[in-house]
């Protein structure tokens, strides 16, 4: 699994019928301890209603197609769920604020 911030969007108005109706969302993946950025911006679909600068959890390749309603989509990494709060050795990290 990525942990990784929404960055921005993707419209393609050509795409793969199983597509139609989903968003894609690009993902900035960053450091679990210190929430910088690491590493290269990516896409994912989002199957859980994420927006902008929201941290998410992703996973990739056939996990992908394994989250709810994602089986028939050609898809390789899925938003899977927006993080409340990370905690590590008893330390908070992160916690959504709102």
């Amino acid at each position: 699994m990525i942990i990784g911030k929404i960055v921005g969007n993707v419209v393609c108005t050509q795409k793969d019928p199983s597509l139609v109706g989903r968003k894609m969302l690009v993902v900035q993946p960053v450091n679990i301890e210190t929430l910088e950025d690491s590493g290269s911006l990516f896409v994912a679909l989002d199957g859980v209603g994420a927006g902008e600068n929201e941290l998410v959890m992703v996973v990739g390749g056939s996990s992908a197609r394994m989250a709810d309603g994602m089986a028939k989509v050609p898809v390789d990494r899925s938003i899977v769920g927006i993080l409340d709060s990370i905690e590590v050795g008893g330390k908070t990290i992160f916690t959504k604020s709102g």
